[in-house]
């Protein structure tokens, strides 16, 4: 059978997860593949540090110039994180007349353009299914199973950290500090976990997302993002009551203003698939003009579903398939226009408003005055009694109907500066 020599660079939990998949189930992938998948080097920054895997003799190594000298390594599998030098690897790695497979999805969020232009220019071809939802195969899905379609939206749960801490704080009626430490704890977020919970995580992936699906070459911090951070218990309870669930949703869909695109959190309707996904879950929800909608569910994070969807760029790059891929579809080219996001401020939708309010006569009129004014029409309205922790201090929830993103931000703005209101407002889109 043909042998394809392949290297990995970084032998972190993803690369260790490859190099399992390579090393102990070849017979698979050779089967998929119709020829073996060779693991010829393993490159870290430390050869004294203990490894998850037992190695080949003579595969680790230090010195990545024992890839790129190297004319019978054919595929790589760059599995480091960050900006630099991993740009400075993977262009380096091209140059050497290597194919790529990544699971960065900051660097291509940051560096898509250059590197893909670079690969281009070369003849190489760079795979990333692995950098959007993990073992999801959304990628796959989106550039070729859906090529007849002009996708029209995708809605998606791309962050597995925020999901879990989410379903954390409604299943147990904890709050997000509580919740984001049994996450870090359990080890789905990280020690500084500032990514995943203020939605840039969620953005980088919605911008890569959004180029396959719609050709829109953006800079993903252009992309409007609201976090978690700022979510209290008594939300939970309060969706709940009304049949909705919190999710933070990646947002990207056609609309005859352009394209729109924003991250923030959603009252979605309990039933629906995407209120179903729980714990570390990833899924997106694609409508195309054919297909209709489709939806993809499945681990967004972890040792073994990154390191499947890595195994599988492999053997595509292997077999020929990613560079018939890379070289029709043109990707991230960086000949192609900017697009600008539809304006956040005039993205339509309704609200659910919650602010804790002083309970005395006549503050229903302050606020309601003030959501007037903003042209806000007010769709229905919970307050409950105290509960007795904040004395004299009550929630209010108001459900909107129909505004925009900008009214509703002005409104809450000036709720929050009345005196009967107390600090910590919430204003969450109510996904339609």
């Amino acid at each position: 059978m043909d042998k394809t020599k392949v290297a990995i660079v970084g032998l972190g939990t993803v690369g260790t997860g490859v190099a399992r998949l390579l090393l102990d189930f070849g017979d698979r992938t050779a089967r998929h593949a119709g020829r073996t998948l060779w693991l010829e080097k393993v490159v870290v920054r430390d050869l004294k540090k203990p490894r998850g895997v037992e190695l080949p003799r003579g595969v680790l190594t230090d010195d990545l110039n024992e890839v790129t000298e190297n004319p019978e390594i054919a595929v790589v599998a760059q599995l480091i994180g960050g900006l630099e030098p991993e740009r400075s690897i993977m262009l380096r790695l091209l140059a050497s007349g290597k194919d790529i497979v990544t699971a960065n999805k900051a660097l291509l969020a940051e560096h898509g353009p250059e590197l893909f232009d670079r690969a281009r220019e070369l003849g190489r071809s760079i795979a990333f299914e692995a950098a959007v939802a993990g073992g999801v195969p959304i990628i796959a899905n989106i550039s070729q199973c859906l090529s007849a379609n002009q996708i029209q939206s995708l809605r998606g749960i791309l962050n597995g950290t925020s999901n879990f801490i989410l379903t954390e704080m409604e299943e147990q009626g904890v709050a997000f500090q509580d919740a984001l430490a049994e996450a870090q704890r359990l080890g789905y977020a990280e020690a500084d976990p500032t990514m995943d919970v203020d939605g840039s995580d969620a953005a980088q992936k919605l911008a890569i997302l959004a180029h396959l699906a719609f050709g829109a070459r953006l800079h993903w911090r252009d992309i409007p993002r609201r976090g978690i951070d700022t979510l209290h218990a008594a939300d939970f309870r309060f969706a709940k009551e009304l049949g909705y669930r919190i999710k933070l949703l990646a947002i990207a869909q056609l609309v005859p203003e352009g394209l729109e695109l924003h991250v923030s959190p959603n009252l979605v309707k309990i039933g629906t698939p995407l209120a179903e996904v729980r714990g570390a879950y990833n899924a997106i929800s694609v409508v195309g003009d054919a297909v209709g909608r489709v939806f993809f569910h499945g681990l967004g994070a972890g040792q073994m579903p990154t390191a499947s969807a890595v195994v599988a760029d492999l053997i595509d790059t292997a077999v020929g398939r990613t560079a018939i891929t890379f070289r029709t579809l043109e990707l991230w080219s960086s000949h192609r226009p900017s697009v600008t996001p539809r304006d956040y401020a005039n993205v339509p939708g309704r609200f659910y408003l919650r602010f804790d309010v002083e309970d005395r006569p006549g503050v229903m009129a302050e606020i309601t005055a003030v959501l007037g004014r903003h042209g806000i029409s007010i769709a229905s309205i919970i307050q409950h009694e105290s509960d007795g922790i904040q004395q004299g201090i009550v929630p209010l929830v108001i459900m909107t109907h129909k505004t925009t993103e900008g009214a509703t931000r002005r409104a809450v703005d000036e709720i929050d500066r009345l005196t009967c209101v107390r600090p910590g407002s919430e204003r969450i889109r109510v996904s339609e």
